[in-house]
């Protein structure tokens, strides 16, 4: 990946040192609070509980807190650490459960390679967790500490070195063995390394319908066969009255090869001399057994599997172990049995026959995925992934009698996922990937900020969204990109004072405000301020979009643009949306930034214009009129207007789902509208927030914005001809990048 050491290093170690934190999920800043907390209000939860255990998943986080536990003993690509050097591995495993299945985790790092010890310590802290995930013991150790903790404790134990390998693999064995157009109870198996991962994998295949007896299992001193002396119980299993001298040997004629060993093992030679289209699944990593490039120049006819993701076929224990105990977890499973392993694997395969969403494509660099040899296992970064075989396990545990909780409505409950997952986050990422589908030209009328000529840097070098232009003063933007240590050629760099374009501009822009006080002498004079000279870019398409603002008031950026731009004829009205995004839901908010006391009429192009912008992001609008009164509670001429406003709106675009007036906080409480108001279109709480005035959407935007930790994006500028967005002064690059994305897209829709 290009990754430098001291990258990694700063990663780890800049700001708060690691990579997780404890939060609180309940306020505790006054004296009330920190009773309800901790003592007096604790006792009551604890009474609760020591009637009724199963309450302690009611009042506490252990139904959603994972043990990652650990000696450090196989560290992967590391050996035997030990368990302070393998501490960043196991944070890293914290992460990986927290963004791909909202886990929270606990990482133990356990000072003894004695599997007594790990046993004792893991099950006197039981009580604690919701599940364990052993990570990095060695073999046959873990073997034996798994098998114990899965007898003597009523939580589910998991190793994920021994079972996530397995699961993934077998997903994509099952899928490489239907287009190689082979049955797995006749196909033969060579497996090189007999570690965790290998001995589960020979397990596991074999509940699949692979045959003992097809499977030569190989280790460190060769072939696993009955003749051998020195094999442990768990090789013993696998081991064939077959012999086969060497590796070589043995892959002649193979069907499958799946390497769980060292770089470097497997010859082109012995790749041509497998049966007709072999599966090769060279897993070690991030050197495999035998390259891609090696095994594919010689066979055209192969199915291939690495670990690394700059292949196809990325086996990733990612797209295993979070969804797994997410679904045991959400049924209170008391064990992860074969029976909810063989779910998640007939989840994975299934999903790869599926059609593949934008939203993976684009995040693959516009790669296109259709179930075929170079696509059997979905993408790690898939979030369809979450919601297909979390329920899977779950379902599977419910079925074999290891669920505790039952699961009645699985539509709310992949709803549930979808939210845990904070789906609607991923928006940003989404608008990032269309926008590079249709890249444009964007133009920045404060090219000579340092955040703008960084941000445009990234925008054209990394994200490839846009090509920027700069407006300001080429001396400085240059000097600036050079301090910055930036190629030279990422951007256009256009000084309008000193641009062929100025007369020509100062021309239109006579043509179109002669009427308006403005003289040709002036009209020059606008022209010379970057503001007026970028909308003038932009109406005559010599730009596609304006992003600005940065550094100048709103009014300074809009009106250039209202007067050289202009406004949409079928709306008539430019208003304002921020995008808020906070506890995993997203909320748009308008009008924030434009209309000051809008009427009834106004109020309805601003629903109808936001509405039709959050469409953009893929995302069913449902828009709440907002007022201090709840369908009609309060009579007075300010609650008529959004009346009269809902009216307008229903009649005009009976297509969106919109409804008012109502209180914000009946707005966003979908309890409230269910049991209070059950006759709204609304279902399930509103996501657009329609402001009746400008004080309120302001002051209502900027509150969140300082007073909790949602993340804000905007303002989007609706109801203009062609995309002009104005910036907040203290925007940072993201925010930059974010708002570009927006306008490339709307530019490729106008």
């Amino acid at each position: 990946m290009g990754m430098r050491k001291q990258e990694a290093l700063d990663y780890h170690s800049k700001g708060r040192p690691g990579k997780i934190e404890v939060k609180a999920t309940k306020p505790c800043f006054t004296s009330r609070e920190l009773g309800l907390a901790y003592t007096p209000g604790v006792a009551e939860p604890c009474r609760e509980i020591e009637k009724n255990e199963e309450d302690v998943f009611k009042y506490t986080t252990k139904g959603n807190l994972v043990a990652v536990v650990s000696n450090g003993t196989a560290v992967l690509g590391l050996g035997d650490i030990g368990p302070l050097a393998g501490k960043p591995v196991m944070e890293g495993k914290g992460v990986l459960f927290k963004r791909f299945a909202d886990i929270d985790v606990f990482d133990l790092e356990l000072k003894t390679k004695d599997p007594k010890d790990i046993i004792k310590a893991v099950q006197l802290l039981e009580p604690t967790f919701g599940g364990v995930n052993l990570e990095d013991i060695k073999a046959p150790e873990c073997f034996e500490i798994e098998e114990e903790l899965k007898k003597t404790i009523n939580i589910p134990v998991f190793h994920d070195d021994q079972h996530g390998t397995a699961i993934i693999s077998a997903a994509a064995i099952i899928n490489a063995a239907e287009i190689a157009e082979k049955n797995l109870g006749d196909i033969r198996f060579v497996i090189v390394g007999a570690g965790a991962a290998g001995i589960a994998c020979s397990k596991l295949y074999v509940k699949l319908g692979v045959k003992k007896e097809n499977i030569a299992l190989f280790d460190s001193k060769g072939h696993i066969h009955k003749g051998r002396t020195d094999l442990n119980p768990y090789k013993q299993e696998f081991a064939t009255e077959k012999k086969y001298d060497s590796l070589e040997d043995a892959m002649n004629g193979a069907d499958v090869f799946v390497g769980l060993s060292k770089p470097n093992l497997v010859s082109q030679d012995m790749v041509k001399s497998m049966a007709p289209h072999p599966v090769i699944f060279a897993l070690a990593n991030p050197d495999p057994e035998i390259t891609y490039e090696d095994a594919t120049a010689v066979r055209d006819d192969l199915v291939m599997a690495t670990g690394r993701s700059d292949y196809p076929n990325q086996v990733n224990n990612v797209l295993g172990f979070p969804f797994i105990f997410r679904g045991a977890l959400d049924v209170r499973a008391t064990a992860i049995n074969d029976e909810m392993k063989l779910a998640a694997v007939k989840a994975l395969a299934d999903l790869a026959k599926e059609e593949v969403p934008d939203v993976v494509l684009k995040a693959y660099a516009n790669q296109e995925f259709t179930f075929g040899k170079n696509y059997i296992i979905p993408k790690p970064f898939d979030p369809r992934v979450l919601w297909k075989v979390a329920p899977a396990v779950a379902k599977a545990a419910i079925e074999t009698g290891v669920a505790k909780y039952i699961i009645k409505d699985w539509q709310a409950y992949e709803n549930e996922l979808k939210e845990r997952l904070g789906f609607s986050q991923e928006i940003m990422r989404i608008m990032v990937q269309k926008a590079q589908r249709t890249p444009k030209k964007v133009v920045y009328p404060d090219g000579e900020d340092d955040r703008i000529i960084r941000a445009a840097y990234h925008i054209a070098t990394f994200e490839k969204l846009a090509k920027p232009i700069l407006l300001g003063n080429e001396e400085i933007i240059k000097s600036k990109i050079e301090e910055f240590g930036f190629t030279k050629d990422f951007c256009d760099i256009i000084d309008p004072e000193n641009s062929d374009k100025l007369y020509k501009y100062a021309e239109d822009f006579f043509s179109l405000r002669q009427r308006k006080g403005v003289t040709k002498g002036d009209a020059k004079k606008f022209l010379i301020r970057s503001n007026y000279f970028g909308s003038m870019m932009v109406r005559n398409g010599d730009a596609d979009a304006l992003i600005g603002g940065i550094t100048r008031h709103y009014p300074y950026t809009i009106k250039p643009a209202l007067q050289c731009v202009g406004v949409k004829e079928n709306i008539g009205l430019v208003s304002g949306l921020y995008i808020m995004i906070h506890n995993r839901k997203i909320y748009f908010l308008a009008d924030t930034t434009v209309n000051i006391l809008p009427n009834a009429e106004d109020l309805a192009k601003i629903a109808i214009s936001a509405a039709d912008t959050v469409k953009k992001f893929d995302i069913e609008p449902k828009v709440a009129m907002l007022s201090f009164s709840n369908f009609g509670s309060v009579k007075h001429p300010e609650v008529q207007k959004i009346t009269d406003a809902v009216k307008i709106v229903n009649k005009t675009r009976p297509d969106i789902i919109l409804d008012g007036e109502m209180q914000a906080d009946t707005a966003v409480d979908a309890e409230i509208l269910a049991t209070e108001f059950p006759f709204t279109n609304i279902k399930g709480g509103a996501n657009v927030l329609v402001f009746p005035d400008l004080h309120s959407g302001n002051i209502a935007y900027k509150l969140f914005q300082r007073l909790t930790d949602a993340t804000m994006i905007g303002p989007i500028l609706m109801g203009m001809k062609k995309p002009v967005h104005v910036l907040q002064r203290g925007a940072s690059v993201d925010d930059i990048i974010n708002m570009t994305a927006i306008a490339v897209v709307e530019a490729s829709k106008s």
